[in-house]
């Protein structure tokens, strides 16, 4: 009876990640493979893909766009990351009977989708002259509740014997947060930033209001205009898309061991 179940369980598993994988395959494969092989419904890949790549070049700005993507979504991760950090530290080291009430109005911040805030951003950044700039992109969300939430999470596994003995060393308060809490809380930083990233390099319906010039679009931006045409070549089209995702999955990659610590250290807390 315990093999049956283990068998059936293998199965279900080998099913799952059948399923899970099969269309980063179709991707892959459809990026080497013509138009009319890709409609064709070939699944083999094919040898297309130099000639998808230059027309991909021909068509679109790939080099600009993925260097702006890459620029804007490195500036807001690391400013996000340096202001909620410091956000959710102080919502737990700091004692003030007003900041439970600061900080459930930011939780119920995230139940307003951005969608609804997208006129009102529009009529700001167009009015102080900041459309189609990196500023425009990155302000709006550069704080978000879930980080400043995750490091508050975060900051109450870290022992408070070590601030109180650091203080009484006569450390600064920007001397413990550098030196003594940023190094011990490496896996939230890594979890925080991988969630940032990807949010940020996958943004498209912001930078589609905001970053009205050419010169300024996005990588979503650019896969958005090859399937924008009367004309769809989608071996082109899924080479944009495999380019698009490359950066995201590889910061996962490398981050995975330290973004499943940092969210689970954050649960624990």
């Amino acid at each position: 009876m315990k093999r049956v179940k283990k068998i059936a369980a293998y199965l279900f598993l080998t099913v799952a990640s059948v399923i899970s994988v099969f269309p980063l395959y179709w991707m892959i494969s459809a990026a080497t493979n013509n138009s009319t092989d890709v409609l064709g419904g070939r699944l083999l890949p094919g040898l297309h893909l130099i000639e998808n790549y230059k027309e991909l070049i021909l068509q679109q700005n790939v080099g600009r766009s993925f260097g702006n993507s890459m620029f804007y979504s490195c500036t807001l991760s690391l400013l996000s990351l340096l202001v909620c950090s410091i956000a959710g530290y102080g919502f737990e080291v700091y004692h003030d009977k007003r900041k439970d009430t600061v900080m459930s109005i930011l939780l119920l911040a995230m139940m307003v989708p951005f969608a609804a805030t997208l006129i009102p951003l529009f009529k700001l950044f167009t009015g102080l002259g900041l459309q189609s700039t990196w500023i425009a992109y990155i302000l709006p969300t550069i704080s978000t509740p879930f980080l400043i939430m995750l490091f508050r999470q975060s900051t109450r596994t870290f022992p408070r014997e070590i601030i109180e003995a650091a203080r009484i060393d006569g450390l600064s308060e920007i001397k413990i947060f550098a030196k003594l809490y940023f190094p011990t809380m490496k896996s939230t930083y890594a979890a925080a930033m991988t969630v940032t990233f990807m949010n940020a390099w996958n943004n498209y319906l912001w930078p589609k209001v905001i970053m009205m010039s050419a010169d300024s679009q996005t990588m979503p931006m650019m896969v958005a205009n090859l399937s924008a045409g009367y004309s769809i070549d989608y071996g082109v089209l899924m080479l944009g898309v495999l380019i698009c995702s490359l950066p995201t999955g590889i910061l996962f990659l490398i981050l995975q061991r330290s973004f499943t610590n940092g969210i689970l250290g954050a649960v624990k807390g």
